[in-house]
């Protein structure tokens, strides 16, 4: 019977940089290679618009380089080589669409019901969804995995010749 033990992720990292001292170092590099890859790939799916500003926006980094701006369906991540998918704020606007709502500070719908405010604000229609970010990632991630998995693979047998 195999039995595992779970340590979480801080405990993990130190053992394995105890057997494998550069492996957050090859990880690293090839998560942000992946990155890279990743944003190149959701450009060319984005809505250009009329400028090109949002698809021009779209960049991979290190999360710990950027601590201020928002990244993509960001989840928090104690990892200090973590990298991930940055874009201008509208992203989520563009993937997911937005509801017919009155642009006035308090607009917006009840119940269905566009809310009508004295003094301001037009009635914006809405827009359709245009995903790009997040199906892009689910095919590519096998192949981001892989990279990264190759990395600590190189990582090890380069740490068994020393």
């Amino acid at each position: 019977m195999l039995k595992a033990k779970v340590v979480g992720r801080q405990a993990l990292m130190r053992r394995l940089n105890e057997l494998v001292p550069n492996a957050d170092r090859y990880t690293a590099e090839a998560k942000l290679n992946a990155m890279d890859e990743l944003a190149s790939r959701v450009r060319t799916r984005a809505p250009t618009g009329a400028t090109l500003d949002y698809m021009e926006s779209i960049e991979g980094d290190q999360l710990s380089d950027r601590p201020i701006q928002e990244a993509a369906g960001r989840a928090s991540s104690k990892d200090p080589t973590a990298a991930g998918l940055f874009a201008k704020f509208i992203w989520r606007f563009l993937e997911f669409g937005t509801a017919p709502h009155n642009t006035q500070k308090g607009g917006g719908t009840v119940l269905g019901q566009m809310k009508v405010r004295e003094g301001g604000g037009y009635q914006h229609p809405g827009s359709r969804p245009f995903p790009h970010i997040f199906p892009t990632w689910r095919e590519y991630r096998p192949t981001a995995l892989k990279n990264v998995r190759n990395a600590l693979n190189r990582a090890i047998r380069q740490s068994r010749k020393k």
